[in-house]
C-alpha cells in the first residue's frame, strides 16, 4: 500500500552482518543431538531480539526451515497489520478459485474512473482516462509484483469478497489472518477520511488524496493509532508463515498455481532493502512486502544455495516512529542472521 508518514525511499546502509561473527565458532562444531541444535537455535533468537530494537517499533518474526521442519519465531502470536502483504492470501484465494474453474485468468477487466486506488502501483499513474482492458493475470502481476492497490480491490471482488479469502485461510487451519477491507477503505480509515467517503460508484484517486489532504495532523494521528490496535485486516507471524508453508508443499493450490503464484512473487520489485536487502544477490527470494502508517513488512520464502533447503520467512513491525529506511534495515539484518543460521548449520544428522 506504501503510505508513509515519510516519503518512502528504497536504499539501505550495507552492513556486513554481524551473525557470521557470532556463529562461527559453534558453526564449526558438529551437531549431533538435538539439544546441541536447540542451544543454537536459543542463540539465533536473541540475535533476532538483538536487531528488532533498530526497527523502533513491535516487531514479529516466523521462520521455518521447510525442509526440517526446525523454526524460530519472535512474537509469533501478536497480530500485525499486514499492510500489502495481504495480497498473498487474496492472491491464494482467487487461484483456488481458477483451480475450482470458477473464473479464468484470461478473463478481461475494463478499468472504469471508481477502479483506481491510493497508494502503490502503476494503474492510477498511467491511466488518468480509464478504458483499458486487462487479464486477471496481468491484474495479478501489477498486484504481486509492484503492489498495485487498483489491481488489488479488482481482484478481491473475483476472490469472492474479503469474507471468501479469510474463509479459505480458515478452511487451511490458518486461524489468524484475516482479510475483511478493500485497499482503499482500508487506507481511509488509516487516515481518518472513512467518514468521507462517498458511494463506491463516486471513488476516485484524486477524491482520496484531496480527502487525505483536508485532514489535520491530530485526526490522521488519531486514526494511525486506531489503526494499528484494529484486528482486521491483520496475521501473526506463525499464521503467515504457515500460509507461506501449505503453499510451498501444494495444500493450498494445484501445482500448476503454486508455481505460477511463486514465479510472480519472485519478481517483486518492491522492498529491495528488506528479506532481500543483506542477502546475495543471487539468493531466490519468493515474497510481498507490505507497508503503511508505521508497519513495515516482508513475507515470503527464501532458497539456499547448494541444496540447503527452504525458509518460509515473515517478519512484521509496526507502531514505529522510525523512518522507514530503519525498519528496513532491522529487518534485513533479522532475514540474515536466519539465513546465516540455516545455510552453515544444517539440521542434526540421526
Amino acid at each position: 500500500m506504501s503510505f508513509t508518514a515519510s516519503r518512502l525511499t528504497c536504499r539501505i546502509s550495507v552492513v556486513i552482518p554481524l551473525f557470521w561473527f557470532v556463529f562461527a565458532p559453534i558453526l564449526a562444531a558438529q551437531p549431533g543431538q538435538e539439544g546441541f541444535d536447540q542451544r543454537h537455535l536459543r542463540i539465533l533468537e536473541k540475535e533476532i531480539d538483538r536487531f528488532t530494537a533498530m526497527a523502533g517499533g513491535r516487531v514479529g518474526v516466523g521462520a521455518l526451515h521447510l525442509q526440517s521442519g526446525r523454526a524460530v519465531y519472535h512474537n509469533p502470536g501478536e497480530s500485525f497489520p499486514m499492510a500489502s502483504a495481504y495480497k498473498v492470501p487474496i492472491a491464494a484465494q482467487l487461484l483456488h478459485r481458477v483451480d475450482r474453474g470458477e473464473v479464468r485468468l484470461d478473463r478481461m477487466l475494463t478499468l472504469s474512473a471508481s477502479d483506481l486506488r491510493p497508494g502503490s502501483g502503476t494503474l492510477s499513474d498511467l491511466f488518468a482516462r480509464p478504458g483499458v482492458s486487462l487479464s486477471l493475470l496481468n491484474l495479478l502481476e501489477l498486484m504481486l509484483v509492484i503492489s498495485d492497490n487498483s489491481a488489488t480491490d479488482l481482484l478481491l471482488k473475483e476472490a469472492g469478497g474479503p469474507g471468501d479469502v479469510t474463509a479459505r485461510m480458515r478452511a487451511l487451519g490458518v486461524d489468524s489472518i484475516r482479510v475483511d477491507r478493500p485497499t482503499a477503505v482500508l487506507i481511509a480509515d488509516w487516515a481518518g477520511i472513512r467518514s468521507q467517503l462517498p458511494s463506491e460508484g463516486e471513488w476516485s484517486r484524486d477524491l482520496f488524496l484531496d480527502l487525505i489532504r483536508q485532514t489535520s495532523a491530530s485526526q490522521r494521528q488519531a486514526a494511525s493509532q486506531a489503526f494499528d490496535r484494529d484486528p482486521r485486516d491483520t496475521s501473526t507471524p506463525r499464521a503467515m508463515v504457515l500460509l507461506l508453508e501449505k503453499l510451498w508443499k501444494g495444500e493450498a493450490l494445484s501445482r500448476q498455481r503454486t508455481d505460477l503464484l511463486l514465479e510472480i512473487m519472485r519478481r517483486c520489485r518492491t522492498g529491495g532493502g528488506r528479506i532481500k536487502g543483506l542477502l546475495p544477490p543471487f539468493v531466490e527470494v519468493a515474497h510481498k512486502t507490505g507497508t503503511i502508517g508505521g508497519s513495515a513488512n516482508d513475507v515470503g520464502i527464501v532458497t539456499l544455495p547448494e541444496g540447503g533447503g527452504d525458509i518460509a520467512l515473515a517478519i512484521f513491525v509496526k507502531e514505529s516512529k522510525r523512518p522507514v529506511e530503519d525498519r528496513e534495515a532491522a529487518t534485513a539484518q533479522i532475514a540474515r542472521a536466519v539465513y546465516d543460521f540455516f545455510l552453515f548449520h544444517p539440521a542434526p544428522q540421526n
